[in-house]
């Protein structure tokens, strides 16, 4: 099984009604084989462009695990599904994700540091 990010673009008039349309996306990675590890929606958002003369979409973006020869399926039945006005599969470089956490956590281990190397001159000062 391969981790993938997948971004969809749904209609803007589902707005209100957004959870049958992710139900009905979700239960696409579950019917081919996958599992849905994280769910993040950005809500409604101005396109850079038109599409199919909506100005507007509401983004949301999942982390799924799918078998690699099941990625085409998914393709196929996003391409037709009437909620959907457009999405993009990746699969994330888990790498470098993992080498940016240990940076930023090294950062953070230095400004702690540096903080707390401040508060004992302030305490030798006084």
């Amino acid at each position: 099984m391969q981790q993938y990010e997948i971004a969809v673009l749904y209609h803007p008039d589902l707005e209100i009604d957004l959870e049958k349309a992710t139900s009905r996306v979700e239960k696409i990675f579950t019917d081919n084989g996958g599992s849905v590890k994280n769910v993040d929606n950005w809500g409604k958002r101005k396109l850079a462009y038109a599409i199919n003369k909506n100005e507007h979409a509401i983004y949301v973006f999942y982390t799924v695990e799918l078998p690699a020869e099941n990625v085409i399926k998914v393709e196929a039945v996003l391409n037709i599904t009437d909620e959907v006005i457009r999405f993009l599969i990746t699969k994330p470089d888990l790498k470098a994700i993992a080498k940016a956490e240990a940076q930023k956590a090294e950062k953070a281990r230095k400004a702690a540091e540096r903080g707390e190397a401040a508060d004992s001159t302030e305490e030798t000062e006084k």
